[in-house]
């Protein structure tokens, strides 16, 4: 699960510090990290300006230090910037950028002299100044030249004039896609969304309208041709349908974790492993130790699962008490749980099985195999096998979300592309199509030119890695609140629990015990008998803490609940169970992780 990097400017804009040329009471405040020697910075600078003649005393302008990396003349052409007086800054700012083409050492000299800027008392300021602008541009993120930050908030969007007036005067549809981006690069959103459409289904489900809420997810939906008829209730399309897409970000997250992520170590990956392996085992064990006999032991494979966007949601919420190792961990950890889950719904929770159906799906893996072997880069042509391999297999008997799976391991990777030629060929189009000036602005690029950069986009990423960043934002931000809508609304009442105790105690202690339980004990195994070695950064304290997180089972233990469970009120009876459980098992662990202490804090 990756997290994307806060897009909040730190610190915010300073008026007894930053360099501010504009109105301190203008709505509109633009941050520029740049460098005197970025030609973008530089091309950059008369959009900015033809900005603030536009927008007047509506926009004030600040600009802070970011020299190009290991060049020397954008460092010096900084410092000497901070060597003027703040009344002197602006014009020694506008005479650097624009006084060549290029910055030269002859620009340097020549407003050096100009502007008598060779006071050495005031030359170690600069220098702190200048550290201190680029260490903000490393908290913020900033890794080229000119990033802008619009009240506030990061802009990555294009830097030509008309895209950056939209997003400074806040259009509709920026402060929709800006919105977005701000509460999905706050780590816990995905779990904080989880838990609303948790907690809407339970409300609902115990409201005056809940008769009308369960029924609406019975609801059959499907279609007819001629007189082939498909149909499915909503809740099927959802758990059988919706959550494949779920399914193929775990399987191409899977993927990527045993080919480049933190499982492609042996060394590296031989503890979360090992942890994964004990947390599925002794919860699934205790299960069947305490559940009584008959139909409902087939619950075994409930507490085995762990829900990772709860899970990590909480540990980002805990900030630095929490070593990013821990997090990188518990996140690998569950990625193998994941797989365990994967096979244990596809081999003990099919239905009656069908052969040729079955074998009609093999039939599609070996055409997937084939378009993989065979270089073919589109995801579309996989996407359209996919459907037919997910008829196949709700056809044959086994679950239908087994095909997300599946098909993540046949989408394509590539190998990394050569940046600096694809920078070349872009240029080169890009200054073609700028002798045709009239003509562009008129009518916008060439087809060709068009064409050839679609293809230079397309190739930055490998299938593999377009689909997982596309698809994973779905999975996390629809797929799964959906989910939790059509599945964890549930009466609560006495009269649902009656007789059922012993399942309920079988589910929570499997996963409040059972899980960190086994988790632990599989990880000093593993440590003690040199299989795997445990990070300095986080104690066995805080790994315990991460034990109790993994017991919050959630998403994956209701779905092999509904696959365990045929019964209504066994379903329902575990779902209570389950909700209470995934509360303790994040309290507990909640308590740990916020009291225990680092190796590197003693």
């Amino acid at each position: 699960m990756l997290l994307i990097p806060s897009r909040r400017l730190d610190p915010p804009v300073d008026e007894t510090r930053d360099h501010i040329l504009g109105a301190s009471d203008a709505p509109i405040t633009l941050v520029e990290y740049g460098s005197y020697a970025c030609p973008h910075c530089r091309a950059a600078s008369e959009t900015i300006a033809s900005l603030r003649d536009r927008l007047g005393d509506r926009m004030r302008y600040v600009f802070r230090h970011r020299p190009l990396a290991n060049n020397d003349l954008a460092r010096r052409a900084a410092e000497m910037a901070e060597c003027a007086t703040r009344e002197q800054f602006w014009k020694v700012h506008v005479e650097l950028m624009a006084r060549s083409p290029t910055l030269t050492e002859d620009d340097l000299a020549a407003v050096k002299a100009e502007l008598y800027l060779d006071a050495p008392e005031v030359s170690e300021r600069a220098r702190a100044r200048v550290d201190e602008d680029e260490r903000t541009a490393r908290a913020n993120g900033v890794t080229l030249t000119p990033t802008f930050f619009i009240n506030g908030r990061r802009y990555d969007g294009p830097w030509d004039e008309a895209t950056l007036s939209d997003a400074m005067l806040g259009t509709l549809g920026h402060r929709v896609r800006a919105t977005a981006l701000d509460f999905a690069s706050w780590g816990p959103s995905a779990g904080v969304l989880l838990l609303v459409a948790t907690v809407l289904a339970l409300v609902l489900s115990n409201s005056p309208v809940g008769d009308a809420f369960a029924e609406f997810w019975h609801r059959e939906l499907g279609f007819v041709v001629d007189a082939w008829h498909f149909g499915m209730s909503l809740r099927h399309w959802v758990n059988d349908g919706l959550l494949t897409i779920f399914f193929l970000v775990v399987g191409l997250e899977i993927k990527r974790e045993f080919t480049v992520g933190h499982l492609a170590n042996s060394r590296s990956a031989a503890l979360p492993i090992a942890a994964a392996v004990g947390g599925m085992i002794v919860p699934a064990l205790m299960y069947l130790l305490l559940s009584p006999a008959g139909p409902l032991a087939r619950g075994w494979g409930v507490p085995m699962a762990t829900d990772t966007a709860f899970a990590v949601a909480l540990i980002v919420m805990m900030g630095r008490r929490v070593p990013l190792e821990l997090r990188v961990f518990l996140t690998a950890a569950a990625i193998v749980d994941d797989i365990g889950a994967i096979l244990v719904v596809a081999v003990f929770y099919a239905a009656d099985l069908h052969i040729g159906y079955l074998a009609a799906a093999a039939g599609t893996l070996v055409v997937l195999a084939f378009l993989n072997r065979s270089h073919v880069y589109l995801v579309l042509p996989y996407i359209l096998i996919g459907v037919v391999l997910w008829a196949c297999i709700h056809a044959g008997g086994l679950h239908a979300t087994l095909a997300g799976v599946l098909l993540a391991l046949f989408i394509p990777t590539r190998p990394p592309p050569n940046l600096h030629t694809l920078m070349m060929q872009a240029d080169a189009i890009l200054l073609e199509e700028a002798k045709h000036g009239g003509e562009v602005l008129r009518h916008g690029p060439s087809l060709p030119a068009l064409n050839a950069l679609d293809f230079i986009h397309d190739r930055l990423e490998s299938p593999a890695d377009r689909l997982l960043r596309r698809a994973g934002a779905r999975s996390s931000y629809f797929v799964l609140p959906i989910f939790a809508l059509a599945n964890a609304g549930v009466v609560l009442s006495g009269d649902v629990l009656a007789g059922r105790g012993p399942l309920v105690l079988a589910i929570m202690a499997g996963l409040v015990l059972g899980k960190p339980l086994g988790l632990i004990v599989a990880s000093m195994v593993a440590v003690r008998t040199g299989i795997a070695d445990k990070p300095e950064a986080y104690s066995w304290r805080q790994l315990a803490g991460a034990g109790a997180l993994a017991g919050i089972g959630f998403t994956m233990s209701l779905f092999i609940a509904g696959q365990a469970f045929p019964s209504a009120g066994d379903f329902a009876v575990a779902k209570i169970a389950i909700l209470a459980a995934s509360l303790c098992a994040g309290t507990i662990g909640t308590i740990i992780l916020w009291n225990a202490k680092s190796p590197t804090d003693a």
